[in-house]
């Protein structure tokens, strides 16, 4: 910050300070010219043509140096056929005018004066009663000028100069002073560290107020995360300590159905891995930001995926098309899969899918009816345990509604299961937490 305003005042004071330069300059060039041209004007009006055809002042110059010596301020009158007439300041030098009857002024640099240069003002013209064309010039040395010039460069850099170191402390100060909430944030980030806290509870400026609430929603996320994850893992190790004890025990009393047992046993403990999985993989994609899903392609692809498998099952659609939820499209489909495929194996022949997302509502509900036997009420809360299965006599793990329930619940939403008045069988409402709308 303090490389780009130090740049950035370099750049405006230099252009700045050219400008004014090259204007200041021009200005007095201008009235250095303006005088030399009063002068011209001056001289001219005060000479007349005498009897012998010279010319001759009828007053005198008004300006003192034209009678001194090498003064640095010259007249000079030139005519065809007459002698030169020069100021007593030019002594015994002359003025090489430049030109030829030129009847408008002119003004010029000239260097004809070794270590003097010059500034030349000029004009021709025809006075009564002559008919020569006499030239007047007058001539100023532009040490004065150059010397006024070098005054009004000198202040102007230096009153830049100035200002610069003015406006890059102002700047160093600027930046340290309004960068001062950060500092403030990385000392309370090293107390918090120091002492074992878990938020930031220093007091700060408002400026900084809304990162430290993200710091903090930050800390509070990961330290739910470690908890989840620590809860997992305790949850895993709790479900793969009874069957490891049962098959050490088998193991030690050298148990002739050792193998049965370990079939069995280990089947278990798969069940178990793998609805911890699926738990920690919803958490881990919730984590990477705002999870958006919509329903109904996730459900169209679903329900092809399931009619092959089930080919003689009646699949039927409906509700809102346009239903966005917030959940990764991952664990909307597994979800779904899980539902669609318990109803459909489960059912008898019938599965009718509803997707219901009134405009305004936060939450989307999702219902999976179908035609079988349902689940008496009594065991509906028991269904959701993993490994819990009420028809034993159909392949399954008995984890799928667990899953269900689990991954939703990470996500804010959740599941329950009823009787569908319409088809008679088992009615699941799943709701979730409905996303809002894009901005265009």
């Amino acid at each position: 910050m303090m490389l780009i305003a130090f740049g950035w005042i370099a750049i405006l004071l230099l252009g700045g300070g050219f400008a004014l330069d090259r204007t200041m300059t021009n200005l007095v060039q201008k009235n250095y010219d303006d005088q030399l041209s009063y002068m011209l004007t001056a001289m001219i009006t005060s000479v007349e043509i005498g009897a012998d055809g010279e010319v001759l002042f009828i007053r005198p110059m008004g300006d003192q140096r034209f009678m001194e010596p090498d003064s640095g301020l010259y007249w000079q009158i030139t005519g065809a056929g007459h002698e030169d007439y020069p100021s007593r300041s030019l002594w015994d030098r002359s003025l090489a005018v430049q030109g030829d009857g030129d009847p408008d002024m002119r003004i010029y640099e000239s260097d004809q004066f070794p270590g003097e240069p010059l500034r030349v003002a000029q004009r021709s013209t025809t006075l009564p009663g002559s008919d020569t064309v006499w030239t007047f010039a007058v001539a100023a040395s532009q040490e004065e000028m150059d010397s006024q010039l070098t005054r009004i460069r000198s202040i102007l850099y230096w009153s830049f100069a100035v200002l610069g170191l003015g406006l890059f402390g102002m700047a160093m100060l600027q930046t340290w002073y309004g960068l001062g909430p950060l500092r403030g944030v990385r000392r309370a980030l090293q107390r918090m560290r120091a002492s074992g806290h878990n938020r930031v509870t220093d007091p700060l400026p408002l400026e900084v107020q809304p990162l430290v609430e993200e710091l903090n929603g930050l800390l509070a996320h990961s330290e739910r995360q470690a908890e989840e994850a620590r809860t997992h893992a305790g949850n895993l190790a709790h479900a793969l300590k009874t069957p490891l004890t049962v098959l050490t025990n088998a193991a030690t009393a050298h148990d002739p159905q050792l193998s049965d047992l370990v079939c069995r046993e280990t089947k278990t403990m798969q069940r178990h891995v793998e609805h911890h999985l699926a738990r920690a993989r919803a958490v881990g994609r919730r984590a990477t930001g705002h999870s958006r899903a919509e329903v109904w392609p996730s459900v169209e692809a679903v329900l092809r995926a399931v009619t092959r498998i089930y080919e003689d099952t009646r699949f039927d659609l409906d509700g809102n098309s346009a239903a966005i939820v917030s959940i990764e499209r991952q664990d909307l489909d597994e979800i779904l899969g899980n539902l669609i495929e318990n109803a459909a194996k489960y059912g008898g022949g019938s599965v009718f899918v509803t997707v219901d997302a009134e405009p305004g509502s936060d939450r989307c509900v999702i219902w999976v009816e179908d035609d079988g036997m349902g689940i008496p009420e009594a065991d509906r809360i028991r269904i959701f345990d993993r490994g819990a299965r009420l028809d034993t006599g159909k392949p399954g793990t008995g984890l799928g509604l667990a899953i269900v329930r689990d991954v939703a619940e990470i996500y804010g939403g959740d599941v329950s299961l009823g009787e569908s008045e319409d088809l008679g069988g088992l009615l699941v409402r799943l709701s979730l937490p409905r996303a809002g709308q894009p901005a265009l």
